[in-house]
């Protein structure tokens, strides 16, 4: 009789262990057959635990800007810091109110004669310090004016107002003031905030504006009906918005004015309310106060916007409102309307393709977005990408579906810096912006979107630190690349395309290869900011640039301007070094 055969023993567990081991797995299977609910709930609690790992990862890991080898170029034989061959590869995500008052009679206004002329905001701490010579020291921002006496009956700020009786600070009610583009801002009972044109009311005492903030208590916020009162130092004048229509400044009467401005209207009561309707019903961008007559207009060769005159030329009181300036026959007062100047809205695909690549130049956040819409508007003609972003197709930039070698758009954004990529293109409008600010933009581009901002949170953590030591270097190797390896490359700084946009997008339109119609420029400069522009009234409380990071950057900046005058362009400005 033959015997069964035998159980072959486990070379790592005895007999004994397996049979307790499968009774084990037993009653494991008995007791979820019992109860199956354990089963998917440790099932979905596994499920779970693994989803947020995969968000924390996504959300905290930050893409590091790769290095290549060191290539011969822009620098060699200066001594110049060799920077590294740092680029983003093709795939990089590119992801980017109260009554209108008019500029008013001076001779009415406590202020003085001269009126400071500051640059953009400057991200400075804008904080109110208790004592009154604490507030004379703050810098571009706003001027500390005095404690005035304020009513709910007649109040002394007449603008919008807004309350925050948890997080109110100076900087968030200048901040709001700005926006709306009100000359004034104060603060009472350390959490309301008033806007307003002028200021209306006598002098109080300062000991009597000295309540808390309720958001800082370092700072004062006014007082029992007592208001804390700021004069917001603007930017340009031409961004001064009184209600919906923008202050232009005072200009000469143009020749033959009935032509350069066809639509006109006697106003006995003038008023700048009264111009400004009369104009955008009748559809002109331009609302122009001639002493007692309304006139309505385009920008045009013959009334260009482009020569200013000093503001106490047009200073003369307007009939209908004794606040307000409404120029004089020969020094008009412009302002611009609501109405779209629709000269320079058209735009389409070329109409052949064209054999011609032109790139649009730029590092991250150096205005790119802006100089497209620019471009646009200037030439008539779509802008392509080397990427695809979704979110601006969406908001106008058909050419950003198209292949960047399709030939059916004007020029390419691009922000690549290796030289194949470089090499692949026939010429370039080089874009570059200081890095401070260029550095900022791309940083609020990347957590807040392409005319969002990055939160405090992100400022405060460890994202900002690492980012500046990622970006900096590459801020500098993209221009030295693009210097050495590109063909035919058109500099332009962003600060001067700011500053003169007629003449660079002149400049840049020449280079594109078309004739510059100079109605269409004018017409662009009416609408230069559009929607692809971030507003640049919101701003950090503190530097975010530590002193190490400061002395980095710096180096970058005179690497990069000793590389311009190489080549015989002129230099960074000379607001890229820190003061």
């Amino acid at each position: 009789m033959q015997n069964p055969p035998q159980r072959r023993a486990s070379p790592w567990l005895s007999r004994r262990d397996e049979d307790a081991m499968a009774k084990l797995w037993v009653k494991f299977q008995r007791s979820f057959r019992r109860r199956p609910v354990r089963f998917f709930t440790l099932l979905a609690l596994y499920l779970a635990a693994g989803s947020l790992v995969f968000l924390h990862a996504g959300f905290t890991g930050e893409p590091r800007v790769a290095g290549s080898q060191r290539s011969p170029g822009a620098g060699e034989g200066l001594g110049l810091p060799y920077l590294g061959g740092t680029r983003l590869s093709r795939g990089f995500p590119e992801v980017a109110v109260g009554r209108r008052r008019g500029h008013w009679f001076k001779g009415m206004a406590k202020e003085p004669a001269e009126r400071s002329r500051v640059g953009e905001y400057s991200a400075v701490r804008s904080r109110a310090p208790k004592s009154r010579g604490g507030r004379e020291k703050e810098e571009d921002r706003a001027r500390y004016v005095g404690c005035y006496v304020d009513n709910t009956r007649s109040r002394t700020l007449r603008g919008v107002s807004f309350f925050d009786y948890k997080k109110m600070t100076v900087f968030r009610c200048q901040d709001n003031c700005a926006e709306r583009g009100y000359l004034y801002a104060g603060l009472e009972f350390g959490a309301e905030c008033y806007c307003g044109h002028k200021v209306q009311a006598p002098n109080a005492s300062e000991s009597e504006c000295n309540m808390e903030c309720k958001g800082e208590r370092s700072s004062t916020c006014g007082g029992a009906n007592r208001l804390s009162i700021y004069r917001l130092e603007l930017a340009q004048e031409s961004a001064r918005r009184y209600g919906s229509a923008i202050f232009r400044g005072c200009f000469r009467q143009p020749d033959n004015v009935t032509i350069a401005l066809p639509a006109s209207q006697p106003m006995p009561n003038m008023s700048v309310d009264k111009c400004v309707d009369f104009c955008t019903e009748k559809e002109f961008p331009l609302s122009v106060l001639a002493g007692t007559v309304c006139r309505c207009g385009f920008p045009t060769t013959l009334f260009p916007l482009h020569e200013r005159e000093d503001e106490q030329l047009c200073a003369q009181r307007c009939a209908g409102e004794e606040f307000e300036s409404c120029g004089t026959a020969e020094f008009l007062l412009v302002y611009q309307t609501q109405v779209q100047d629709n000269r320079c809205m058209d735009r389409r695909f070329l109409p052949t393709r064209s054999k011609q690549l032109v790139a649009l130049a730029s590092f991250p956040g150096a205005g790119n977005t802006w100089a497209r819409h620019l471009i646009e508007l200037a030439t008539g003609f779509y802008t392509g990408s080397y990427y695809f972003d979704g979110s601006l197709y969406n908001k106008g930039f058909k050419g950003e579906r198209d292949h960047w070698r399709s030939g059916r758009t004007i020029c390419i954004k691009t922000h690549e810096s290796g030289q194949k990529e470089i090499e692949a293109f026939d010429a370039a409008i080089l874009l570059i912006r200081n890095p401070y600010k260029a550095l900022m933009a791309e940083f609020n581009r990347k957590y807040g979107g392409h005319i969002g901002f990055a939160a405090h949170a992100h400022w405060r953590g460890k994202e900002w630190p690492e980012f500046v030591a990622n970006y900096a270097p590459w801020w500098a190797t993209h221009t030295l690349d693009w210097l050495r390896f590109g063909r035919k490359v058109l500099v332009v700084h962003f600060e001067d395309l700011k500053q003169d946009l007629f003449k660079q997008l002149k400049r840049m339109v020449g280079l594109l290869g078309i004739a510059a119609c100079e109605d269409r420029l004018l017409c662009v400069e009416g609408q230069k900011d559009g929607n692809f522009k971030r507003s640049g009234l919101r701003k950090l409380e503190y530097d975010p640039y530590t002193p190490e990071m400061r002395k980095m950057i710096s180096g970058y900046i005179r690497t990069v301007d000793a590389a311009l005058k190489l080549r015989n362009l002129s230099g960074v400005p000379d607001d890229y070094y820190p003061r």
